[in-house]
């Protein structure tokens, strides 16, 4: 066997595809120091599973993979795979060629294969163990391996050794072992403890079974006699049920008869009554409309007096009313002289005011006209005044103004030069700054095309990765729930088939009947009732109930048969059971079953609802062919009704008619499951099939979606670690843009500035020449002008004291005659008031007469009316009257009738109480009739309920458990002995009988459990032992052979001296440290330590050529092994390697040109890329043939 190839993927240097193919010479890999040479030795160190990153050269394993340069983005993996020829089967394979891969993620998964076959790593290991190869093996020497294999202590030397003498798998067997005796030493101490916490358990257990059983012996006595007591207390009940029925319908019967006569008697006192309302209420009729007749003539009453007094007040008012006007006569006549005299002093005060306000008219004029005189001299006065100020100021201002101008003339020439020489450096320098961001523009948009297209690929693996996770949680989920439902129906399904092959919910006498059966022991035994028969669904309720204890019968042959169970049982003690031979059982037939077909809710006769072999007709026709199915308990209710309670009716829901007329109901039967069972076990058994199936195709699917989905995350990782690069690559362009447009910005605005700086400078200077011509001619008009307003405002302000004097004399005359005026204007006011007031009084004396006279003829004219009225009024009063005493005389005959019908009521009323009374007794003695009935139906109903509450059996199945019985009382008598018996035991624990036996097979499990376990512990020692001594042979036959192939290959390689190993503790051969002693030629004796390095180097290169001597391995790789040779020394290094070259495939990394000379092959290692390894080869022995050298 030899290595064929290395194929390196992604892994440290190596990002492309890189193949290395190998012949069974010797390979030379050289290369300049940091080109990756010792990336290969890794590669192959790290695919035969080296898992410490120590020994790869790195930090954590995730260095291993490529991590990219400034032009290679990093890969998203790392992949090696090494092709071994096995063609002499060296590894137990049948293939020829095995090839080893080994592929790392940076998601830190790894994935393993073996000729492209998934496995673990253990696998990997396994393979390689004893051969040499593999982590812990010879087969790879790296840089500094040979220091430290002779500098570190003796004692772990100890691996390579083992490794060269075979014993590696012994130990891991051996290690697998100890660890077995250990988890097994920690199983028999659980063990131990859990037989301590049973052995606690047993005995008390025991007691009480055997506390159980006589208990369960007692109780079947009891339970016989209880039945037979019950079922004659029960007979004797519906024997006397017979005459109270009689008593009760007779009474009943008199009872309705008093209620007819009590009802008529009421009836006629109902209809006295009746009548003697009709008569209140036509009564209450007349009474009111007589009071509403003495209501209108009271009315009538009160309005003759209102018109008798409103006649004599208005004969009053007319007398007061001509008195009054026999005195307004006199004082009309003064009246009017007043009024003359006020009307003429009025037209003197209106002649008095038109003149005065004429000459306040004038006045005002005049005022007005001064004013506006004084005014316009003032505002001429003050306007010639400051055109004078202003005229003064702005001559100076103007004269400042020219110095000003001539200075800042002289500014803009020199500030003009200055702009116009930095104009012309700022032009240079933004043609600088244009160039270069045209330049980053270019950068720019290259990185955001790059970034787009790579974020539209990422935007593609996202949404195919969240398709692909939310596949794989769908499919996780479904495998997950299809899981549960699978455990939940395996665990159903067994806990039902435990039930059916314990028959569990049997009686003990059916159990022990089985077992009996199955073990062989009883013949001809078919089984209960219930394991022989099939029920609907629908049905299984309604048959549960309708077989109630029958469901245990045991179905046998013949009465042979039946009879060797029964002396089963009594031999065992087993309490009770009914037989059912088949061939004496005789079937049972609902003669009304043609009929009752029609009859609404009817469902089916039992047999014929149930499936069962027809050999067993007769035993269920026997047990269910008189039963009547229905749908509700109405239904039953109605059938049974109608065919006189003949047969047995159960419903749906399990409520059940008897024959005779009894009814059975309630909750459902403790015993219902056991009919059921056999049907749920057949579904779910379908429904787990089903499960299973899913299962399967969700663990499919869901591996099928995580592989998916892993691609799917490398390929985003890829892509998105590309995004990241782009992304960079943008910000730096866009910092370089944005740098380059804002300096290309800034220099623009300062252009800009210039420009209008240069513009404005123009103007300016064009401005200063127009202003100064300005200034001059400005200045000199300005000081003419101010002289001449001067002149004229001192003429102005003379004529202004003279307007003044003449405005102070006309606004005291304006004052005066306005005083005059207001005192006018008010004497007039009160004149014209006066006058309007004896106007008016005038006036209203003369209405007052005219309107008097017109009240008096008024007054008369209504009394006359009032005399009128009165006398219709007094007629209608005495018509009123009359009706009044008519109703009167009505009222009095309807009394004397009412009293008549009063007597009639009392008489029908006593009559009716009389019936009442004897209608109460009868009622009475009905309900004691019927408390009776109802008494005796809960004295039945009380013992049917104890029948089926204590022992679950109907009134007909407690008929074929009963026992001949020689009187009750004695039965009563025997009845409180085992109650008191049963007492005596305590409390009784029924399940111990139970309990103890499964506390006992699992007590004697665990007994057994820990004699394996104790023989296992023997078994591992005595491996251990055998694997240590098989170890210590085989050690000790190959450290012999090691130490002898190590002298003499130091004898050839140093060409003398000698070299040997010492075991530092020859009694513990398997665990002491390993001692190297050597001498060169020409020296003493020395260990290892005090060796050169050089000669440490040559002894450590002489230690594994004895090695391979003595365990060759397919190949060797060898990592600048001879770095601290001399040249000399190198070149023996070098031939011994090639006398050795047959057995073993040599791959040499190195630097050395004599071991370069030996080899057949060179691969050269370059590093053209930064961070990036090529391979270059060259075949000496095909440049040797060409060159003609050997």
């Amino acid at each position: 066997m030899y290595l064929k190839a290395l194929e390196i993927q992604g892994f440290k240097s190596f990002p492309d595809k890189t193949v290395l193919t190998f012949g069974e010479d010797i390979t030379a890999i050289v290369g300049p120091n940091g080109s990756g040479k010792s990336n290969i030795s890794d590669a192959i160190r790290w695919v035969m599973g080296e898992q410490s990153t120590r020994a790869l050269r790195g930090g954590k394993m995730e260095d291993v993979i490529f991590g990219g340069t400034a032009k290679r983005k990093q890969t998203g993996y790392a992949e090696v795979s090494l092709v071994l020829d096995n063609t002499s089967h060296i590894f137990d394979m049948e293939e020829s060629e095995v090839m080893v891969t080994r592929r790392y993620y940076r998601s830190g998964e790894s994935e393993y294969y073996i000729n492209r076959r998934s496995v673990r790593l253990k696998d990997v290991n396994e393979l390689f163990m004893d051969t040499g190869l593999g982590r812990e093996g010879y087969s790879i020497i790296g840089q500094g391996k040979i220091d430290e294999i002779l500098s570190v202590k003796s004692a772990d030397r100890r691996e390579v050794f083992e490794e060269a003498a075979g014993i590696s798998r012994y130990r891991h067997r051996k290690e697998e072992a100890e660890r077995r005796l250990e988890r097994t030493d920690e199983n028999l101490v659980r063990i131990n403890d859990k037989i301590s916490e049973l052995e606690l358990q047993v005995e008390p257990l025991r007691e009480q079974s055997e506390k159980a059983k006589k208990y369960l012996v007692l109780r079947d006595e009891l339970r016989g006699l209880e039945i037979s007591v019950w079922l004659d207390t029960l007979e004797r009940i519906r024997a006397s049920n017979i005459k109270l029925e009689a008593d009760y319908q007779e009474t009943a019967r008199q009872r309705e008869e008093a209620r007819m006569a009590q009802e008529k008697a009421y009836a006629a006192a109902e209809t006295y009554s009746a009548q003697m309302r009709e008569k209140d209420v036509e009564a209450d009729r007349l009474r009111f409309e007589m009071q509403g007749r003495e209501a209108q003539a009271n009315e009538l009453e009160s309005a003759i007096a209102v018109l008798k007094s409103s006649i004599q007040h208005n004969l009053e008012s007319a007398a007061r009313l001509k008195a009054d006007l026999e005195q307004q006569e006199g004082r009309e006549g003064s009246l009017s002289a007043q009024i003359e005299q006020r009307r003429e002093r009025l037209e003197e005060i209106e002649g008095q005011l038109a003149r005065t306000q004429s000459d306040l008219k004038v006045k005002g004029q005049e005022a007005e006209e001064t004013a506006r005189s004084a005014g316009t001299l003032a505002r001429e006065l003050e306007e010639l005044r400051n055109r004078a100020d202003l005229g003064t100021a702005g001559a100076a201002e103007a004269k400042a103004l020219l110095s000003a101008l001539a200075a800042a003339a002289q500014e803009v020439l020199d500030r003009d030069e200055t702009v116009r020489r930095e104009a012309n450096e700022l032009e240079e320098r933004l043609e600088e700054g244009q160039k270069e961001v045209r330049s980053a523009k270019r950068r720019y948009d290259d990185a955001v095309e790059e970034r787009d297209g790579v974020q539209n690929v990422i935007n593609g693996y996202q949404l195919r990765m969240e398709a692909r996770r939310k596949k794989a949680e769908g499919a996780k989920d479904t495998h997950m729930k299809l899981q549960m439902e699978e455990n939940a129906l395996t665990s159903r399904i067994k806990l039902l088939t435990e039930m059916e092959q314990m028959h569990e919910g049997y009686s003990k006498a059916v159990k022990l009947v089985m077992g009996e059966a199955q073990r062989g022991a009883l013949k001809n035994i078919h089984g209960p009732v219930a394991d022989l028969l099939k029920v609907p669904d629908r049905y299984t309720v309604a048959i549960e109930t309708a077989l109630g204890g029958a469901m245990q019968n045991i179905v046998v042959d013949r009465e042979e048969d039946g009879k060797a169970v029964i002396n089963y049982l009594k031999r065992r003690d087993g309490g009770r059971a009914t037989i059912l031979p088949i061939s004496s059982i005789r079937p049972g037939e609902l003669r009304e079953g043609a009929s009752l077909s029609k009859e609404s809710g009817f469902v089916g006769v039992g047999d014929q609802l149930v499936r069962f072999d027809p050999k067993y007709q007769n035993v269920f026709s026997n047990l269910l062919g008189r039963v009547a199915v229905m749908e509700d308990l109405d239904a039953a209710i109605a059938a049974a009704r109608k065919y006189g309670y003949k047969f047995r009716i159960v419903t749906l829901d399990g409520q059940v008619l008897n024959p005779g007329g009894s009814m059975t109901g309630g909750s459902a039967s403790r015993s219902a499951g056991i009919l059921s069972r056999a049907n749920e076990l057949e579904r779910l058994n379908q429904q787990l099939t089903d499960i299973r199936a899913r299962v399967a195709d969700g663990a499919k699917a869901l591996a099928e979606a995580e592989r998916e989905q892993t691609a799917a995350a490398y390929e985003l990782e890829a892509a998105q670690s590309q995004l990241r690069q782009w992304e960079d690559a943008i910000l730096k362009a866009e910092g370089e843009l944005s740098h380059a447009r804002s300096v290309v910005s800034e220099l623009e605005r300062q252009r800009e500035s210039q420009e209008s700086e240069l513009e404005g400078l123009k103007n300016r200077s064009v401005q200063i020449e127009t202003d100064t011509a300005a200034a001059r001619v400005r200045i000199q008009e300005l000081e003419g002008e101010t002289a001449a307003l001067k002149s004229e405002a001192e003429g102005k302000a003379k004529g202004q004291t003279d307007l003044q004097e003449r405005t102070a004399r006309i606004a005291q005359e304006v004052a005066q005659l306005t005083a005059v005026q207001a005192a006018l204007e008010a004497e007039r006011e009160a004149t014209r008031s006066g006058l309007e007031e004896l106007e008016r009084l005038k006036a209203s004396m003369a209405g007052d007469r005219d309107q008097g006279r017109a009240l008096m003829a008024d007054y008369e004219e209504k009394n006359q009316g009032f005399a009128q009225e009165i006398a219709q009024k007094e007629e209608a009063l005495a018509s009123l009257r009359l009706e009044n005493q008519s109703r009167t005389d009505a009222i009095d005959r309807m009394n004397q009738e009412k009293l008549e019908l009063e007597g009639e009521r009392i008489k029908a009323t006593r009559e009716s109480q009389s019936k009442n009374e004897e209608l109460l007794r009868l009622e009475g003695e009905v309900s004691r009739l019927e408390q009776k009935k109802v008494s005796a139906s809960m004295e039945e109903k009380q013992l049917l309920d104890k029948l089926w509450e204590n022992y679950e059996l109907s009134h007909e199945a407690a008929r074929q458990q009963r026992v001949e019985i020689e009187s009750v009382p004695r039965a009563s008598r025997r009845i409180g002995e085992l109650k008191r018996a049963i007492s005596g035991l305590g409390n009784v624990n029924v399940g111990a009988i139970e309990e103890f036996q499964r506390v006992n097979e699992r007590y004697t499990y665990l007994t057994d459990q820990r004699d394996d376990v104790d023989r296992a512990k023997r078994e591992l020692e005595e491996i251990i032992a055998n694997i240590t001594g098989e170890m210590k042979t085989i050690f000790e036959r190959e450290f012999k052979t090691i130490n002898e192939a190590f002298g003499q290959t130091f004898l050839e390689l140093f060409g003398g001296g000698k070299a040997t190993l010492e075991l530092e503790d020859p009694e513990d051969i398997l665990n002491c440290g390993i001692e190297i002693k050597v001498q060169p030629p020409g020296k003493a004796l020395k260990i290892i330590t005090l060796l050169s390095g050089g000669e440490k180097a040559f002894v450590a290169i002489a230690l594994y050529f004895a090695i391979l001597k003595v365990r060759p391995t397919p190949f060797v790789v060898m990592d600048e092994i001879e770095a601290a040779l001399d040249d000399n020394n190198v070149v023996r290094f070098a031939r011994y390697m090639r006398s050795m070259a047959e057995r073993t495939q040599f791959i040499v990394i190195t630097h050395r040109r004599g071991t370069m000379e030996e080899a057949d092959v060179l691969y050269g290692v370059t590093m053209q890329e930064q961070g990036v390894s090529r391979m270059l080869t060259i075949n000496l022995n095909d440049v040797e043939k060409e060159l003609k050298i050997r």
